[in-house]
């Protein structure tokens, strides 16, 4: 079996995957998954698409990941991975991820900021005399 690119999206973040067979290490930035996501949730996050495909420890994956934050960039991965796998078998993977909502993208961004305003939504403190 070949490598498998994919690509994931969310907020500011940007993954790409790559899914070969192995034994289950993942590499985020040249970085193993404990030393980059401190946090258990982020890193069960990631690992979600294996948990739902039952396919723990059968792919390997090499991911580099630019902007976000930490929340942004594991669920970016998160999508990466689940597109990688529905792209490498659709009939065994494709059904379980997409009824898990692992293969639809976030597409909620930041407001931007408007002109004489404190942000996106909120007013200056309004004074009638």
């Amino acid at each position: 079996m070949e490598q498998t690119h994919a690509l994931g999206r969310r907020k500011a973040a940007v993954a790409r995957v790559y899914l070969s067979a192995g034994k289950g290490n993942i590499t985020i930035n040249d970085r193993p998954l404990e030393n980059y996501f401190a946090e258990d949730t982020l890193r069960y996050v990631v690992n979600q698409p294996f948990q739902v495909t039952g396919t723990e420890g059968q792919f390997d994956a090499k991911i580099t990941i630019v902007g976000g934050g930490t929340k942004g960039q594991a669920e970016a991965i998160r999508l990466g991975i689940s597109r990688a796998l529905s792209e490498l078998d659709r009939e065994a993977y494709r059904g379980a991820l997409k009824a898990a909502g692992f293969l639809t993208r976030d597409a909620r961004e930041v407001e931007r900021k408007k002109p004489g305003q404190p942000g996106a939504r909120r007013r200056f403190q309004f004074s009638k005399r």
